[in-house]
């Protein structure tokens, strides 16, 4: 479908749903003429805001790129909040009616509430995303596990996100926070970026102080290739990080040996056939017997071919937690699973919510999350 037509579509159905806000809410607000014209004109402010922030990228002048973004982004998460809790209402008026109590006073309270909510909503949720993320610790247990790996903590950063609302002081925070768990290795798990690296190098340099005694591993992202992978993974390597591209590194402690594998992101070749995400390819060549096998990979869909290569854990991101209600019950329809610890066969999967955000600084019951594994014998 050609750019143009999409466009005429996406603004389409973005203008029928603001349209549909208004249409079920405004009639019903116990307000003069003045404030419901205002929310009108709140409506069709936010119906040119919310293209404008996801197209602010292309404004090559600053601060006016940032600043749209920023006012952008946040019009979209209270649009999203909106749009939701209309649904949400239209519902409970059918019940409501089906049951005979329907009536004047329930739509006046409830179209006064949705706003109300949405923007409660919406504050919780800025709130939330631009906190500095709260450690999450997880015991992985493995079976057979290695006296000498009793213990071993990794620690697990993804889905940053640095670019037009997360910059330098953000993921600064994020590290010496990581650096402060004193981990045994440190992995990013993609998603760092959301731009070139001519736009972002200085907000991405806090990235080389992440400092672990096995060393600091990064796999690529989907946002990578849309910002030019090859210059990111040029560039986190010169910030001294060890990237894997289908590829592992065998650590020895004392008697033991953990094999740290990573792949491309799962939908890599889309962008470059020579990065085709291949767990088996990151397992080639590996000792016959080793401790434990830890698999980076971006999206947790990597898990199938993951446990078919034999991996003892997964480590992944992408998913946000869904970020906010109610997208996480969504996530479902793409990925096998959505944040915590799960199992698939021999394999322990960990999906992190993320420790930055995407989009609108807004998470609303998926906490972004610093994550501190550790391996710990299955009883």
């Amino acid at each position: 479908m050609p750019p143009r037509i999409v466009i005429v579509v996406v603004s389409s159905i973005l203008a029928l749903l603001h349209a549909y806000i208004g249409w079920r809410l405004l009639p019903n607000l116990p307000f003069s003429t003045v404030y419901k014209l205002l929310g009108g004109l709140w409506l069709a402010l936010s119906l040119v805001l919310v293209p404008a922030g996801l197209l602010s990228r292309a404004i090559t002048r600053q601060p006016l790129s940032d600043m749209l973004a920023w006012v952008g982004m946040l019009a979209m998460g209270l649009f999203s909040s909106l749009l939701m809790l209309t649904l949400f209402r239209d519902v409970l008026l059918l019940l409501a009616a089906m049951l005979h109590f329907s009536g004047a006073t329930l739509e006046r309270d409830t179209a006064v509430m949705v706003p109300l909510l949405a923007v409660a909503v919406t504050i919780i949720g800025f709130v939330n995303a631009r906190r500095v993320a709260r450690v999450q610790d997880v015991d992985v247990p493995i079976a057979g596990l290695p006296a000498a790996l009793h213990g071993f903590t990794i620690a697990q950063i993804s889905d940053i996100h640095v670019g037009p609302t997360i910059k330098r002081g953000y993921l600064n925070a994020i590290v010496d926070k990581v650096n402060r768990l004193a981990p045994d290795l440190i992995a990013v798990t993609g998603d760092l970026v959301d731009g070139s690296v001519g736009q972002l190098s200085l907000h991405t340099a806090p990235l080389g102080k992440l400092s672990a005694p096995h060393g600091t591993y990064f796999v690529t992202g989907n946002h990578e290739y849309y910002s030019n992978a090859n210059d990111w993974i040029a560039e986190v390597r010169r910030l001294g990080l060890t990237v894997l591209m289908n590829q592992h590194v065998v650590l020895t402690l004392q008697d033991a040996t953990l094999l740290v594998a990573g792949v491309t992101d799962y939908g890599a070749h889309h962008f470059d056939e020579s990065h085709r995400s291949d767990p088996h390819a990151a397992m080639a060549g590996a000792p016959a017997h080793v401790g434990v096998r830890l698999l980076l990979a971006h999206q947790p869909r990597s898990a199938e071919a993951a446990a078919d290569a034999g991996f003892d854990l997964q480590l992944s991101g992408h998913t946000h937690g869904g970020q906010f209600f109610p997208w996480n019950l969504f996530v479902p329809m793409q990925q096998p699973f959505t944040a915590g610890l799960n199992r698939l066969r021999q394999l322990w999967v960990y999906t992190s919510r993320g420790t930055g955000y995407w989009g609108p600084p807004k998470r609303f019951w998926a906490p972004s999350e610093i994550t501190r594994l550790r391996l710990v014998p299955a009883e």
